[in-house]
């Protein structure tokens, strides 16, 4: 089994559409998913409740008990932490990756914010990847972002961009390659979702 957390020291940052459709993702090609939902505002079970489809679980967790959670995981090939907007409170999941993702908007706070999961992550000996996310689909913003990151850890070679398909399909429980399968979105998620999957194998 596979361990993916997401966490970020910014809330806003699209943490959890990203969790769920790169879950959603992962079960197109496959594999068994599912999703631990460690943020107190619980918005991947929110959007867990409002799925007719089968598949990925989501289930609710206290930070102190995703490593036993996490270990009683294995009739899943990839398991995604849902952490809440704050480095400290990714510490337990962060114990359990395999890689850690930190979505990243190319904004002054964002960048600023997003070595302290790094350190930590760092500390941890635990591998991490900047993910460029809700960047203008056009401009140098996002370059200048990369650039910026690349300082303080891998930034992945897939961004993310701010399209409208992604609220869409969260907001009636989908990943975006369900909701817009040939989109541009769906084509993003699934180009990070392959950088991924090579990266944790």
């Amino acid at each position: 089994m596979r361990i993916v957390v997401l966490a970020t020291q910014k809330g806003g940052t699209g943490k959890t559409t990203l969790a769920c459709s790169l879950a959603v993702a992962a079960m197109e090609r496959g594999l068994r998913a599912g999703i631990l939902d460690a943020d107190p505002q619980a918005t991947a079970q929110a959007w867990y409740r409002l799925r007719d489809a089968e598949g990925p679980d989501v289930a609710g967790v206290e930070p102190a008990e995703i490593p036993a959670v996490a270990t009683a995981g294995g009739r899943y090939d990839l398991l995604m932490i849902d952490t809440a907007g704050q480095a400290s409170a990714a510490n337990a999941a962060l114990r359990a990756a395999d890689l850690c993702i930190v979505p990243c908007r190319p904004a002054p706070a964002d960048i600023l914010a997003a070595p302290v999961v790094a350190d930590a992550a760092r500390k941890l000996g635990k591998s991490l990847a900047f993910v460029l996310s809700q960047t203008p689909p056009r401009g140098g913003r996002a370059r200048e972002a990369a650039e910026a990151l690349s300082g303080s850890g891998t930034v992945a070679p897939v961004q993310i961009v701010s399209r409208i398909a992604f609220a869409d399909a969260f907001g009636l429980g989908l990943g975006v390659t369900e909701y817009e399968p040939r989109g541009k979105a769906a084509a993003e998620i699934r180009a990070l979702w392959e950088w991924i999957d090579k990266e944790t194998r």
